[in-house]
């Protein structure tokens, strides 16, 4: 893949080899953040875990200190009053058979969130094919199978992540825009962090945090120094 002359000039700015603390690599990242949008910030971490054995998955839900500055619609598969809550909580969309059949039918895929009431899941898993892959399918663990659906909207809204392991026991989450500046940044990533070390399985061993990239959405990656 060639680099542009932004991304080129940016590589020569700091010492690639070089791990930094937090606050030193978000420091980085802001100056060689050169696009002209507002870039994503994201945190990459590889794990010293098998992402292939059940008692090893690392995979979370946390509500970031200042959100993603991402504005997530939100999509509610409910009935009755669930429904009427989660419409007055502010979900984009509200609807059950109707809906579930527009996914069906017409690909549409206008939303970045769908929450669901336990007793409409039925439903919903006859779609589980098409919302898997797209990482839209509802679950308890992420906290989008809930009979609280405006507690769920809310948090989605507040700027709520999911963590968990790829294949490659890695770990790709954003942890807000450029625009956000150090402080808050710092304080978003620290957060995160926490929430990942405190996620650590019991049978995990040796070295839990192999290695922490942070990146811009078109700039180079920062290494930080892991959390052991």
């Amino acid at each position: 893949m060639k680099h542009g002359k932004k991304y080129q000039d940016s590589v020569k700015a700091f010492d690639l080899t070089k791990q930094y603390e937090a606050e030193e690599a978000v420091s980085v990242l802001l100056e060689t953040a050169k696009a002209k949008f507002d870039e994503t910030i994201e945190m990459h971490v590889r794990l010293g875990v098998d992402p292939r054995q059940a008692d090893q998955q690392v995979r979370g839900v946390l509500v970031l200190p200042h959100g993603t500055g991402k504005t997530k619609r939100v999509l509610v598969i409910a009935k009755g009053a669930k429904a009427d809550a989660a419409a007055a909580a502010g979900a984009d969309y509200v609807g059950a058979e109707e809906l579930i059949a527009k996914i069906q039918n017409e690909n549409w895929f206008d939303f970045d969130v769908m929450i669901t009431t336990p007793d409409m899941m039925g439903m919903v898993g006859r779609i589980g094919r098409v919302l898997g892959p797209k990482g839209l399918m509802p679950n308890p663990k992420s906290g989008t199978v809930t009979m609280d659906v405006e507690k769920a909207i809310k948090e989605v809204k507040a700027g709520k992540v999911e963590y968990r392991l790829d294949k490659t026991a890695i770990i790709h989450c954003p942890i807000g825009k450029k625009s956000f500046g150090k402080e808050k940044l710092v304080e978003n990533f620290t957060a995160l962090m926490d929430a990942i070390v405190k996620a650590k399985p019991a049978a995990a061993k040796g070295q839990y945090i192999k290695s922490v990239v942070l990146a811009s959405t078109m700039g180079p990656g920062v290494k930080v120094v892991p959390k052991l």
